[in-house]
């Protein structure tokens, strides 16, 4: 682990040049210093000769796979450094066993931008490695509702400690919502506000996302209901109750 006074360093091990330079790009946009490498071989090589706060690894690479580098890791080099599988495979035997072995956490391919940057954002955090720069005072920053809580920098959603994964758009939604409670919210508002676009009435858009993070907040919180219809005008997050806090 470096100096927590430096900009985190990132192994990006992705064979698809288009998506490896994707996720150079969100990762910079976040504040971190990427490197990449397009193998396992490559990233093995690279392991052995420098330090890397975390590592995002597909599983489906050229001469070492994702698998034989990630138990490399863990019991050849013996080395603890948080590993974000990243990767097409997506049943739930494949994201079970990955963890099991070793891995930190699991995105499925195709992905959110946002969501890769939270997911770094939430495990360098869990290893006491957050970025050292003039932003970091801002990821402080959180609305919070009951079980709920809204981290805006880190784009990160956590309900009773544990973090939701939420589309970027699923994400502005809740946002937008949180930042205002009690304001009611037409979909019209919504749409524009999120998608920057003009609303057109048959538009199904909203209904389907607010219904989307309902669904998560539910399964983490089945007690509470934090987006309420108010019908015939939209949406808002459910009035605040005595403890809750912004």
């Amino acid at each position: 682990m470096q100096d927590t006074n430096e900009i985190p360093r990132i192994l990006i091990v992705e064979d698809d040049a288009d998506i490896n330079r994707l996720l150079c790009r969100i990762l910079k946009k976040s504040g971190y210093c990427p490197e990449q490498a397009f193998s396992g071989t490559e990233a093995r090589l690279l392991l052995g000769t420098g330090s890397y706060d975390l590592i995002i690894l597909d599983l489906m690479l050229p001469g070492m796979t994702g698998e034989e580098l990630l138990d490399n890791i863990r019991k050849e080099q013996n080395l603890s450094v948080p590993v974000l599988i990243l990767s097409a495979k997506g049943s739930l035997e494949d994201r079970v066993g990955l963890l099991l072995e070793g891995a930190d956490d699991y995105l499925t391919k195709p992905f959110e931008p946002e969501e890769v940057a939270a997911r770094v954002c939430a495990l360098l955090r869990r290893c006491g490695r957050t970025r050292q720069d003039g932003a970091a005072g801002k990821e402080t920053q959180a609305y919070t509702v009951r079980n709920l809580t809204v981290y805006p920098e880190a784009r990160q959603v956590m309900v009773k400690g544990r973090e939701i994964p939420l589309t970027g758009h699923e994400f502005d939604i809740l946002l937008l919502l949180i930042h205002n409670p009690d304001k009611v919210y037409s979909r019209e508002n919504l749409y524009e506000q999120v998608w920057k676009g003009g609303y057109y009435g048959e538009d199904n858009t909203v209904n389907v996302h607010v219904s989307n993070i309902r669904k998560k907040l539910a399964k983490a919180d089945p007690d509470e209901e934090y987006i309420q219809t108010v019908w015939g005008i939209g949406f808002k997050i459910r009035g605040l109750v005595a403890g809750d806090s912004l």
